[in-house]
C-alpha cells in the first residue's frame, strides 16, 4: 500500500448483476482522508442492459442517467486523476468487471490497482467485517447501495475494524501476481 496508512476504497452500482451485459451506472470513492467523489455515469451506446429489480435497489432510473450523467471518458480520467495508486472494494469480481467496462469504452487505461479488502484483512479481521459493516451502516444511517455511501460504509468499516484490532493492518504492495486493473 505504499506509505499511506488508510486506503481508497471505491464501490460501483450498476445496470445488473450480469456479468456479461451489465455496465456501471454510477461510481463513488472514499480517499484516505475520508473525501467522497462520486459520479453518476451516462450509458455508452452499446450499453443496453438494464434490470428492473437492480432499479428498485439502487433507485436509479435511465432517464437519469441519460440527464444527469457524466460521460464516460471525463469519469475515468476523474478517477485517475483522484484514486492513489491502489483502490479497495469489497466485490472484486464485481467491481473490476464494472471498471474495466468503464475505462475499456473510455478508452482510458486506469493508473491505479484494483484490490479486494481482503488483501487489508487478517482472518480475524476478516470474520468481523460483516458485523462491524452493519454497525457503521446503523450509525450513519445513510441509504445502502448508493456508491458513495457504499464507499464511505468501506471506509468506516475499516477504520473501526483498526481500532478494535490495535491499529491498522499494512501490508506490502501487492503488484507482483495481482489481477485487476494495472497502468
Amino acid at each position: 500500500m505504499n506509505s499511506e496508512t488508510r486506503p481508497a476504497f471505491i464501490d460501483f452500482e450498476a445496470s445488473s448483476l450480469d456479468l456479461i451485459a451489465s455496465y456501471p451506472i454510477e461510481v463513488g470513492i472514499c480517499l484516505p482522508d475520508g473525501q467522497l467523489h462520486s459520479w453518476l455515469i451516462r450509458p455508452h451506446v452499446l450499453w443496453q442492459d438494464w434490470s428492473e429489480s437492480a432499479e428498485r435497489i439502487h433507485g436509479i432510473d435511465r432517464e437519469t442517467l441519460q440527464t444527469e450523467g457524466v460521460p464516460v471518458a471525463d469519469v475515468a480520467n476523474g478517477l485517475n486523476e483522484l484514486l492513489p495508486d491502489q483502490v479497495f472494494c469489497d466485490a472484486w469480481t464485481f467491481d473490476s468487471f464494472w471498471l474495466h467496462r468503464l475505462f475499456r469504452v473510455a478508452g482510458v487505461q486506469p493508473s491505479f490497482q484494483l484490490e479486494s479488502i481482503s488483501m487489508l484483512l487478517n482472518s480475524a479481521q476478516v470474520r468481523r467485517w460483516s458485523t462491524l459493516r452493519q454497525e457503521v451502516i446503523n450509525q450513519l444511517g445513510l441509504p445502502v447501495h448508493r456508491a458513495a455511501n457504499d464507499a464511505l460504509i468501506l471506509h468506516r468499516t475499516w477504520e473501526l475494524i483498526n481500532l478494535d484490532s490495535g491499529g491498522p493492518q499494512l501490508l506490502p504492495d501487492h503488484h507482483a501476481g495481482c489481477s485487476g486493473s494495472s497502468r
